[in-house]
């Protein structure tokens, strides 16, 4: 086991000598990721972003994050960026959690509260490391996912500003913070029934199932104290970190900074600095995932083979995963849509004989027109291809944005929490999805309940969205709209380049920050 002391003199930094190539008047961001994979993505390319521009970046936390985002580190290292990794072993002892329990896709579920602390415990080590001369310059601001209230106190002693992170979107933010600031729920039993989202000029209607607030709603304590505690450090940022573009939403970009007194820079999509540094296939290998069932290049070779815009492909991202059932109504579904596809079932071999027996007959039948693929599958590469008309999605944030700078119109399936207001962006506000009904949580049920979208509905959603008719062009025009949008945002002179250069400039050693929580 390794106690606390220990921990800071076995931080590791992957850099051959850290302060030789350091800038003394660069703003230097240290970032404290949430190591699931749509947490963790965002906030590294966020910091290459800002490297590029001229910063030092330092990315902290323990090994099992290290090692999933070193590649990518290395990379950017070769090419000349000042980007960091320093890693810190968790105290699994002190903090309760299993040894070894964080070094999965994902922390299981019934070790999340044991490892939020065993982050925490992290504070006093990446205190003591960015006090030394070896990380110099010395920090001048903490990117903090929001999930790490802990960095106010990391912060407040550094004597640095504070910005949190977050890979979603503004509207959703805007609701849970205006359902949470209006007592949306006050007197509502049912967790099922429909509410008006208050301080909104569009009317939007929501349950507590599909927005209960971050970490509401679990009947445990402690969580809610976490929430809580979320809460203040959330107010008490000195501003905001997005992954989006502003021209996505701008209307609730400018209603969250208003809500919240503070500035928010929008950056994104975060992963156009892989598509202007690298192609995209060394991205898949730099991004640290395991490798893909489907090698790259066989899944460009097949949808070289398929007419422009015929395909559509099926992915539920990193968490989540269907039941037997459902895996069989989504095949058949497919099937029956007469389209093309490449579907992702990750961690298929998991599956019951009977499952893995009908994915094999289903694969048989669609040979030619539909590719399985069990594991991972290069999305990025896929999603850009001119072969792909359409995504089936969890409408995950990452997942969302994908969609929209590929110019992609979408069919909405949300699981989860923030997918469900990620959901109605896309399908209320945006125009560019078809959604296949689902209105409670698949995933993280209070109550455990079968819930199965029939094949029939699948068909229909995927029909509605790859077929012809002047609804479903128009779908795609807006969706070609926003890719547009999305790529002038990312170049020189547009909004996200300009919100990464004025992150640079203002945080800048001896820059005057005294604005940094105004609105833009």
């Amino acid at each position: 086991m390794t106690s606390q002391g220990q921990a800071t003199t076995l931080a590791r930094v992957d850099a051959e000598d850290a302060a030789a190539g350091s800038n003394a008047n660069a703003a230097h961001f240290v970032f404290v990721p949430l190591r699931e994979q749509g947490h963790l993505i965002p906030a590294v390319d966020t910091a290459l972003l800002l490297a590029s521009h001229g910063a030092v970046c330092t990315i902290v936390g323990p090994p099992s994050t290290a090692a999933l985002v070193r590649p990518t580190v290395d990379s950017a290292q070769r090419s000349g960026l000042q980007v960091r990794l320093a890693e810190f072993p968790l105290d699994y002892a002190a903090s309760g959690l299993p040894e070894g329990a964080d070094a999965g896709d994902s922390i299981p579920p019934m070790h999340m509260w044991s490892y939020y602390r065993a982050m925490a415990l992290l504070r006093e080590p990446i205190e003591s490391y960015l006090r030394g001369a070896h990380a110099a310059p010395f920090p001048t601001c903490v990117v903090s996912d929001f999930i790490h209230p802990w960095t106010t106190e990391l912060a407040a002693n550094l004597g640095v500003p504070r910005l949190s992170f977050f890979s979603m979107c503004a509207f959703g933010l805007l609701c849970h913070h205006n359902l949470e600031r209006f007592n949306a729920w006050d007197g509502v039993e049912d967790p099922n029934a429909p509410v008006v989202v208050p301080g909104l000029e569009r009317r939007f209607v929501v349950t507590r199932a599909q927005a209960p607030g971050f970490f509401r709603g679990i009947p445990i304590p402690c969580w809610e104290e976490f929430a809580d505690y979320i809460e203040r450090a959330r107010a008490e940022a000195d501003g905001v970190i997005m992954n989006k573009f502003e021209e996505m939403e701008p209307e609730y970009v400018a209603g969250y900074a208003a809500a919240r007194n503070m500035k928010v820079w929008t950056v994104g999509p975060v992963a156009t600095y892989h598509q202007t540094r690298t192609t995209l296939a060394s991205t898949l290998a730099s991004r640290g995932l395991r490798a893909c069932a489907v090698d790259a290049d066989e899944c460009i070779r097949w949808l070289d083979g398929q007419a422009p815009g015929s395909v559509v492909y099926v992915s539920f991202g990193s968490i989540s995963r269907a039941e037997p059932k459902q895996v069989v109504e989504i095949g058949l579904g497919l099937e029956a849509s007469g389209h093309p596809f490449i579907w992702v079932l990750r961690n298929a071999g998991d599956y019951d004989e009977a499952t893995r027996a009908f994915l094999g007959e289903l694969e048989a039948r669609v040979a030619g027109r539909g590719l399985l693929v069990r594991g991972w599958a290069p999305q990025l590469l896929v999603l850009s291809h001119d072969a792909v008309g359409g995504f089936v999605t969890h409408c995950g944030w990452n997942s969302t944005l994908e969609a929209v700078a590929a110019g992609l119109p979408v069919v909405t399936w949300p699981h989860f929490t923030d997918q469900f207001l990620n959901e109605k962006l896309a399908v209320e506000v945006l125009g560019i999805g078809v959604s296949v009904g689902v209105t409670e949580p698949l995933t993280f049920q209070a109550v455990k309940k079968e819930i199965v979208v029939g094949r029939e509905v699948v068909e229909a959603a995927v029909r509605s969205v790859m077929g012809a008719g002047e609804e479903a062009e128009e779908r795609r025009r807006r969706a070609r709209a926003l890719a547009a949008k999305a790529k002038a945002a990312a170049e020189v002179g547009g909004s996200s380049h300009t919100n990464l250069l004025d992150l640079v400039k203002r945080f800048q050693p001896g820059a005057p920050r005294g604005d940094a929580v105004s609105q833009i």
